[in-house]
């Protein structure tokens, strides 16, 4: 915020009151007007404008989800729409949510040519079996299955 200045020939006790409380009214003002450019940043809206974002970035919350895993799903939801398309991205994508790192195994002689193997270990299913649901249910690409 500016420094107010109020330029007087005659400085005294009331020039400083009158500073003192329009600075204090310039930041308050300062503050409302930068309200909703808060508010676009899903790690620190407010829970209803994050419902708001989620439903825009087609982000459902699940049944016990903390708000913490939702804010940052909201918050890299369209970078993981781009990167749901290669094996690197849904890496990233682990990455990001924080489940952890998962090898994918792809076209293997044994099995069906649309079939994906995610090898995870028993800590990561057992911590996030309804986010690891979620993910591939929304990430996960449409000619394959997991």
């Amino acid at each position: 915020m500016i420094k107010l200045e109020l330029p007087f020939w005659l400085g005294g006790a009331e020039l400083t009151k009158l500073q003192v409380s329009a600075q204090a009214w310039w930041e308050t003002v300062e503050h409302w007007v930068g309200w909703p450019l808060r508010q676009l940043d899903a790690q620190t809206c407010h829970v209803a404008v994050l419902d708001l974002l989620a439903w825009q970035r087609d982000i459902t919350r699940f049944r016990g989800e903390p708000e913490s895993l939702y804010r940052l799903r909201v918050k890299f939801a369209f970078v993981n729409a781009v990167d749901a398309g290669s094996v690197a991205g849904f890496q990233r994508i682990f990455q990001r949510l924080g489940i952890g790192e998962v090898r994918i195994a792809e076209r293997q002689y044994d099995r069906d040519w649309d079939v994906v193997q995610l090898h995870l270990d028993d800590q990561q299913l057992s911590e996030f079996p309804q986010l690891l649901d979620m993910v591939i249910h929304q990430y996960g690409r449409t000619c394959r299955r997991y």
